[in-house]
């Protein structure tokens, strides 16, 4: 195997495969990314036996053939070269070192066999259909913060993502929830789609494909089955396992009955709520609203530091309904409305039930939010 490439591209995939490499395993073939020059083309592979990236890199190939090389040590040797660096890499074969030069700097890794990496992009696919970037972006950042962390619980440790039925509509829906809190979104369903099984992609996985839709414009082509998920644009291919678990019932948790109604600017919301909260060095800062007509007061205490209050009045605030009481964590009002662009509606029913929260432009996602005794 040869190649050359430039410094800037093998750097930017390398930094994209490394990513789903953990630091501490027991099984040292994973701790390398695979590289492979096939058909006149070059790709890397990382995968820790959940997640796998497989990118392909410009290049200039010299002669077919692969090896795995120590990921983070590449990457690190990779990322310290100049600016304009032309990367050459050669491996004869065999338990041969790999050879890395550029300019006047060169190294030999140690490489492992290409026969024990563990091979996660076979085998076929039974649904398919393409949602654009931006589309995948808006449901991941609308639902990953309720993710739960709690291992015990593994089936909330991921996104479902389902087919459903929305006001008559076929929707492609994505809920997150961790007993807290619930994130739902929906959008239109892509064709393909309808006979999706309804799959519980995990938590590394969401948190990988958002980095890398950062620099993607374009659409995504998904495809699933039962246990794996596929994401497929530009030149990247990220394959995972799907958590083998029921997700709960969600929608009997939604409640359809709150009429009590709060619409609220939602920077205006969101700052009272950071300054009134700043008041507790708790992680669990519980935030007290006090609701009366047309005013809402934001507050909370402190043992240590003492009582801080905020009021909204009618310039920004709209409520008639009856006076109420109600308290929430600071952090997971603050997650629900860092994903809502201008005003903010909550749906209030009294003190003890849950809320629900939509924005005030957009009721493609929804948002559940179990209420703390203050």
């Amino acid at each position: 195997m040869k190649f050359k490439a430039d410094r800037a591209s093998l750097l930017k995939a390398l930094a994209h495969v490394q990513s789903v490499v953990e630091r501490r395993n027991t099984i040292p073939i994973l701790a390398n990314v695979m590289i492979a020059v096939r058909d006149n083309a070059l790709s890397l592979t990382a995968t820790d036996m959940e997640i796998a990236i497989v990118e392909d890199v410009p290049a200039v190939t010299l002669g077919p053939g692969a090896c795995t090389a120590p990921a983070a040590t590449l990457y690190d040797i990779v990322r310290k070269l100049p600016d304009g660096a032309e990367v050459e890499m050669e491996h004869p074969g065999g338990e041969a070192q790999l050879s890395l030069r550029a300019g006047r700097y060169h190294t030999n890794l140690v490489v492992l066999p290409t026969d024990d990496f563990p091979q996660m992009t076979a085998g076929s696919l039974s649904h398919r259909f393409q949602l654009s970037a931006q589309q995948l972006r808006g449901v991941i950042d609308r639902t990953r913060f309720a993710i739960s962390t709690e291992e015990t619980r593994y089936y909330l440790n991921g996104i479902y993502l389902h087919a459903a039925e929305s006001d008559g509509e076929s929707v492609l829906r994505a809920v997150a929830t961790d007993g807290h809190r619930l994130a739902r979104v929906e959008e239109k369903l892509p064709e393909g789609a309808a006979a999706m099984p309804g799959v519980i992609v995990p938590r590394k996985t969401v948190n990988e494909l958002r980095k890398l839709l950062d620099e993607v414009s374009g659409a995504v082509d998904v495809g699933l089955s039962d246990t794996r998920i596929q994401f497929h644009f530009d030149n990247v291919l990220l394959t995972s396992k799907l958590i083998d678990g029921t997700f709960p019932e969600y929608d009997r948790v939604i409640p359809r009955g709150n009429d009590k109604i709060l619409r609220v600017n939602v920077k205006d919301f969101a700052e009272a709520v950071g300054r009134v909260a700043a008041i507790s060095a708790e992680k669990q800062r519980p935030v007290k609203l006090t609701l009366s007509r047309d005013l809402l007061v934001l507050s909370a205490s402190s043992p240590e530091a003492g009582v801080a209050t905020e009021e909204l009045d009618a310039d920004r605030v709209q409520y008639d309904a009856s006076p109420l009481e109600i308290g929430f964590q600071a952090r997971y009002l603050n997650d629900i409305t860092d994903q809502i662009a201008e005003r903010v509606e909550f749906r209030f029913s009294d003190g003890a039930a849950p809320t629900v929260v939509v924005d005030g432009a957009d009721e493609r996602a929804l948002y559940v939010l179990m209420p703390m005794r203050v």
